[in-house]
């Protein structure tokens, strides 16, 4: 269904009163646009008489948005910063084909990227840009097609597809180990734990999977895997860490198993993505190229 005209005013109607809105001020909005004040209090003027709606109250020599003013302020900034980067993307890309992709900061470092060329060359036509975020978004708000994320299920609003669980493991340094030998895991109790804030219960899951009773546990909380598992490699205790992205560590002898017995995770990575994006050309040829390297990655773990 079309939008009848009247509704969508012209750019330089809503790039005015942007301006205008996000500096509060006629005044220094014609300064950034260029033009005169009376043209951007010109402009203001017929956008409101196209929308039927006070967009700002004037009060002697000043400004300042109406209700209805600040609440269309925030869509109109927010279609605005889409149709830039849509643009900006085009011009990056002129075949078309952006996939703007939010991941979780070692996973993407240490598993996505190292892979991303087999995916680009199959693809040379698309471009991925990459955004960090740690925890769940609102897609509304973030100009973003898809998202990976570690979880029970995608969350709520978005669609989805399964990629891979973990197994995760308790590693510290060498050194660390050759000065505080253990025997069972009831004696990591006596050791300073390496927490992870996005996985709070993992160690009380892992001594429960051993048969360890515990109270409150010591240790230091970090809000990245990296983080988390360079200190444990500096010496300061010993991390629970997913295996499959420290192998680079271990393999340097940066970090060494503590109990070579990795334990299954409940969680899962996830390929998420808003529903108003599911048709998006770039994504399903994403998808289909990261389920496949999420099962080929986790047959390589187990083999």
């Amino acid at each position: 269904m079309s939008i009848p005209r009247r509704f969508l005013p012209s750019m330089s109607l809503l790039t005015a009163f942007d301006a205008a809105a996000r500096l509060e001020s006629f005044t220094l909005a014609a300064e950034e646009l260029s033009i005169s004040q009376s043209a951007v209090s010109r402009q203001i003027r017929l956008l409101e008489e196209q929308i039927g709606t006070q967009l700002f109250v004037r009060e002697r020599q000043t400004v300042r948005l109406s209700d209805a003013g600040a609440a269309y302020a925030r869509e109109i900034g927010d279609a605005l910063q889409t149709i830039g980067n849509a643009s900006l993307n085009l011009r990056v890309n002129p075949q078309g084909g952006v996939l703007n992709l939010a991941i979780l900061p070692t996973l993407g470092t240490r598993w996505l990227a190292p892979r991303l060329p087999r995916f680009l060359t199959q693809h040379p036509g698309i471009t991925i840009n990459l955004s960090t975020r740690l925890s769940a978004f609102d897609f509304q708000s973030d100009p973003l097609d898809a998202a990976i994320h570690f979880g029970d299920a995608p969350w709520a609003g978005t669609e989805g597809v399964k990629l891979m669980g973990e197994a995760v493991s308790p590693v510290c340094s060498p050194d660390f180990l050759a000065e505080n030998p253990v025997s069972a895991p009831a004696d990591l109790l006596g050791l300073p734990l390496i927490h992870l804030a996005s996985r709070p219960d993992q160690w009380d899951e892992w001594f429960t999977n051993h048969g360890v009773e515990t109270g409150p546990l010591r240790g230091m909380l970090f809000d990245q895997f990296a983080t988390a598992a360079q200190a444990a490699a500096s010496g300061l205790g010993v991390a629970l860490l997913p295996t499959f992205l420290i192998d680079g560590d271990m393999q340097r002898g940066d970090l060494v198993p503590v109990f070579d017995t990795p334990m299954p995770g409940r969680q899962f990575y996830f390929l998420v993505w808003p529903k108003t994006r599911a048709g998006h050309g770039p994504l399903a040829k994403f998808k289909r190229w990261l389920v496949d390297e999420a099962r080929e990655s986790e047959e390589t773990a187990t083999d």
